[in-house]
């Protein structure tokens, strides 16, 4: 068993780019790291936030499809995220948060974790989470966003999935990516790693509806693995477990391999590698339009059809 070394990104489905753009960059004070387009549709951006350097783990990405009706909240779905931030800073979260006019509901806990939901502009469900558990994080604080460095998320710290059976779920999970059970409670059973961040929360929901896409959900989950033998060798444990995997992808910014996990929700495997910085300066990550050299012929095509965007300009720490 080769397991992955817990999450690398969570992709979603916005509406209107600039007001994700607005929310994700100027109000949550994520660098927007990756400016590019949807390698499967690219009339359609995606954007990708991160920390100062965009490393595996701390990336949440956006397809803004805003043309498209809200989801159907249902089984085979996940249905939050959740996002790792300091200890001790919910509080002036929650603060900042009221000032920008985000729904928010009461700091609760979780496993343990002090979490505070709250829903993001398009309507997708987010929660803050000061994670009781030591994780083994690469991060980068951002010195040119609205947050200060000892206030900024951390990363990605997980997502909720409803599953109409959660059993053939969680079996997959350990056999063909090495999860293991961490805790149970209130309905829900937690999966993860030991130290990498990336739980899964499960909720056997036997009497909802099938789930769906929409403007304001997650579109798909991707573990990370180190480099090309290690994702292969995932992928082989993926199919020996019943998965139906593609081939290999190349993304240009890492390999991506995609699958549907038993209860539906669509997976990905991607490498830790090569990285954002490998065709943009560091400094200047998410400036400008990028694009694949495959699609470099066809620039001019895209950027006629993409909205332009603006990124927020913040005052220094503002709420320092």
């Amino acid at each position: 068993m080769q397991p992955v070394h817990g999450l690398h990104h969570i992709t979603a489905i916005a509406g209107p780019a600039q007001e994700n753009l607005d929310f994700y960059a100027g109000v949550l004070g994520m660098r927007l790291v990756k400016r590019s387009i949807n390698q499967d549709d690219p009339g359609t951006y995606h954007l990708f936030y991160a920390d100062a350097e965009g490393h595996p783990g701390t990336d949440l990405t956006f397809f803004p499809w805003a043309q498209m009706a809200p989801p159907r909240m249902g089984h085979g779905l996940a249905v939050e995220v959740a996002l790792e931030v300091p200890r001790d800073s919910l509080s002036w979260w929650a603060g900042r948060l009221q000032k920008y006019g985000a729904t928010l509901d009461r700091v609760t806990s979780r496993f343990g974790d002090s979490v505070l939901p709250l829903v993001d502009v398009h309507g997708m469900r987010l929660a803050l989470v000061e994670s009781v558990r030591p994780l083994s994080r690469r991060f980068e604080p951002w010195s040119g966003g609205p947050i200060p460095a000892e206030r900024q998320i951390r990363g990605l710290y997980g997502a909720q999935i409803w599953e109409r059976d959660a059993a053939p779920t969680e079996t997959f999970l350990t056999s063909a990516l090495g999860f293991q059970r961490l805790a149970t409670e209130d309905g829900w059973t937690r999966w993860g790693f030991a130290d990498a961040p990336g739980v899964v929360d499960i909720r056997e929901t036997p009497d909802a509806r099938r789930g769906a896409w929409g403007v304001g959900c997650v579109h798909h989950l991707a573990w990370s693995v180190a480099d090309d033998p290690h994702q292969l060798a995932v992928r082989a444990q993926v199919e020996a477990s019943g998965g139906r995997a593609t081939p290999v992808i190349d993304r240009f910014w890492f390999k991506s391999v995609y699958f549907k996990e038993p209860g539906g929700v669509l997976f990905e495997i991607a490498t830790e590698g090569p990285g954002f910085a490998v065709d943009e300066d560091p400094q200047h990550l998410g400036e400008t339009l990028v694009l694949p050299p495959w699609y470099e012929p066809a620039r001019a095509e895209i950027e006629r059809v993409l909205p332009r965007l603006t990124v927020p300009v913040a005052a220094a720490h503002e709420n320092r």
